[in-house]
């Protein structure tokens, strides 16, 4: 069998609920420094928020539009030793309302110049090769070009936004190749190709020149993710339309899962293991990350198990008769390397 490096999953991606404030706070409590923090409002329509140490302080993106980048000091104002810090702004901290964060942790500074390691552009960063995951800012060219990542391995997905610019949320995902796109603001399926019919080597991704990935002198940030043992899975399921759905396999009990259909138009789900801690609930609180809507109560729509995940729900949004991409991160491994088996929540 084999076992996972990842002792504890929550040092690299953790969930965490808050109530705003409408002044100033620190949300403490999510086991890290986070260098990416995606927030999203519960009780009413908002706007999701994307704040990553790279950009820096300040500089929020909406996952649910097209827009580009928008600066407001108000909004997150630091990345702390175990959180974040919010200003007034209600984007992040509006009075009296529920918010739910997803972080993620990178940390360790990467450069690489045009003409190194295979790339034709510059890009920095952060990066954590641990976990797999960096965050990647290049300036656009306006022609096919590769950038490097700094995972040391191919990355299975990524996820690109032009900042300087009202364009689509690009999405790369193994799982469909590199001659299709998906957009993470869209509801739309398979949609083409960004990628120059070229998948992610250990070393650098390829962007054509698009605007939503390679707009010309455009400031661009992708999130790249590598799969690690345990603690990470970017695949695919069949969907079968029935109440006994399918089991998909991670190796692991998962914190965080994200799923869309990659050939109809339908929504990106998000589930985690803070908002909804119990199995065949009625109320799994799902989000749709490319809508503003309010946090969904739909019946139950899938189970967190010990080795990953079981669909409930014969609804489109999870598994119609379709190909559903995801991506997922463990709240524990089902074997770790110290040989202590994870159980079903």
């Amino acid at each position: 069998m084999a076992y996972s490096a990842i002792l504890k999953p929550s040092t690299f991606m953790n969930t965490k609920l808050y109530a705003g404030n409408g002044g100033t706070q620190s949300i403490t409590g999510v086991g890290f420094k986070p260098d990416l923090v995606w927030t999203k409002q519960r009780t009413d329509a908002a706007d999701h928020r994307l704040y990553d140490i790279v950009r820096g302080v300040y500089k929020q993106i909406a996952s649910n539009t097209n827009a580009d980048e928008e600066s407001d000091s108000n909004t997150l104002t630091a990345f702390g030793s175990d959180g974040f810090s919010l200003g007034s702004s209600a984007d992040a901290n509006q009075n009296a309302k529920n918010f739910v964060s997803w972080n993620w942790k990178a940390g360790t500074s990467f450069s690489n110049n045009a003409g190194a390691n295979g790339a034709s552009l510059a890009s920095t960063g952060s990066v954590n090769t641990t976990s797999g995951f960096s965050i990647i800012s290049f300036a656009g060219a306006s022609a096919v070009s590769t950038v490097a990542h700094g995972l040391g391995v191919a990355p299975k997905m990524i996820i690109f936004k032009n900042r300087s610019d009202a364009d689509a949320w690009g999405v790369y995902h193994e799982s469909i190749g590199s001659n299709a796109a998906l957009y993470l603001n869209e509801d739309a399926g398979n949609d083409g190709t960004l990628w120059n019919n070229t998948a992610p080597t250990s070393s650098v991704f390829t962007v054509q020149n698009n605007s939503a990935v390679n707009g010309s002198g455009n400031n661009i940030i992708a999130y790249c993710f590598a799969e690690k043992q345990g603690y990470s899975k970017f695949s695919s399921y069949e969907g079968n339309g029935n109440v006994n759905g399918t089991f998909i396999y991670t190796g692991f009990k998962p914190a965080f899962v994200m799923v869309k259909p990659v050939d109809a138009s339908d929504n990106w789900v998000m589930f985690d293991n803070k908002r909804d801690t119990f199995n065949s609930s009625t109320s799994p609180f799902n989000f749709y990350a490319n809508t503003a809507g309010v946090e969904t109560t739909d019946t139950g729509q899938l189970d967190f198990t010990a080795q990953g995940f079981k669909i409930r729900n014969g609804g489109n949004t999870v598994n119609r008769t379709s190909t559903f991409i995801y991506m997922s991160f463990a709240e524990e491994p089902f074997v770790a390397s110290n040989y202590n088996a994870a159980t079903a929540r």
